[in-house]
């Protein structure tokens, strides 16, 4: 298990240029290793220690894991800072988890509180899935994203509340998150375009002489300001 997260991380991440450097600077890798061992110690059945172990982890790397938490084989946490893993949460093989992820509850339920995450699956920065929920096998969440309702397979989720863009194989490059669509400049982009539409046909049944040069720069500039808001300035 050790060897598979480190080839992982050696496939994933081109900063990976030797065994030491991920051996003694990847905070992800560190917390995968004290994890194992908490894990092992809790399910033996061992008290305090296990939770001492995954205490001291999140001190030396910033990334909180519970030691009952299951955890896959070639898991890769990027950077990691601020990850933080529940209890019953389960994260199949050869996930890939980035900083500010959150994998926890909704409430003070017992029993499976946490999510389940399928294998290959990938959770952008920021984003929190929370609740005793499935997240199929080959999802990618984007970042920032806020997760309460299972997932299906092969699924391209964003946004809050969770929208599901995508279902299909992945045939893109699964780790480009900048090539996630923005769907809410895309809703406002065709409700503009409709609305020019409208415009256009009230001004023919008006008739263009009517329209003032004043009204027409006014409207120029508003048209600007609003496509500068869809492009981004705003959103």
């Amino acid at each position: 298990m050790l060897l598979t997260d480190l080839q992982t991380i050696y496939e994933r991440d081109p900063a990976a240029r030797n065994w030491l450097e991920v051996l003694f600077c990847y905070p992800g890798f560190q917390a995968l290793l004290l994890h194992r061992v908490a894990h092992w110690l809790y399910k033996m059945g061992m008290p305090f220690i296990p939770r001492l172990i995954s205490h001291l982890s999140r001190f030396l790397t910033g990334i909180e894991i519970h030691p009952g938490a299951k955890i896959g084989k070639g898991v890769f946490i990027d950077h990691g800072m601020g990850v933080v893993i529940g209890e019953t949460a389960v994260v199949g093989d050869r996930a890939l988890i980035y900083q500010g992820v959150t994998l926890g509850g909704t409430g003070k339920q017992t029993g499976k509180r946490h999510p389940t995450l399928g294998d290959r699956v990938i959770v952008g920065a920021g984003a929190k899935v929370l609740g005793n929920i499935q997240i199929g096998d080959n999802v990618r969440i984007g970042a920032a994203s806020v997760v309460l309702r299972d997932i299906p397979s092969n699924s391209t989720v964003v946004g809050v509340p969770l929208r599901i863009i995508r279902r299909d194989e992945l045939k893109d490059n699964a780790l480009a998150h900048n090539n996630l669509p923005d769907i809410e400049a895309e809703a406002i982009r065709a409700l503009f375009e409709r609305v020019k539409v409208l415009e256009q046909q009230v001004e023919q049944l008006q008739g263009s002489d009517t329209q003032m040069n004043g009204q027409d720069n006014g409207k120029i500039n508003s048209d600007r300001a609003i496509q500068e808001f869809i492009d981004g300035a705003g959103i």
